[in-house]
């Protein structure tokens, strides 16, 4: 699939399991919990170099994110294209594996 129709399908996805939607029962908070906890999990497969679960994390932190978007209303491709216009014109310097903005 392509990107594009794997974020619509993450939609209709959420909104089979009543997060988003019309009939969604997801929140702001309770999207944000869950990207802590997915996070968690990323983590702990970063802590413990298992690849597998590296990608089942990094893509269920997309998930939440393309979710938490539909919730505030904002499509995810929005976001990703706002933060995008932003880093593009960012400038600064690799330090010990992080990059820091000037």
């Amino acid at each position: 699939m392509e990107i594009h129709e794997l974020i619509e399908a993450t939609r209709e996805w959420g909104k089979s399991r009543g997060i988003i939607g019309a009939n969604g029962k997801g929140t702001e908070q309770s999207q944000f919990n869950k990207l802590l906890e997915e996070v968690g999990e990323l983590s702990g497969a970063i802590r413990e170099n298992d690849q597998v679960e590296k990608i089942d994390a990094v893509g269920d932190c997309a998930v939440v994110l393309i979710l938490l978007a539909e919730i505030i209303d904002v499509p995810f491709e929005e976001c990703l294209a706002s933060a995008y216009a932003i880093i593009t014109k960012r400038t600064g310097k690799m330090v010990n594996g992080t990059f820091i903005k000037d």
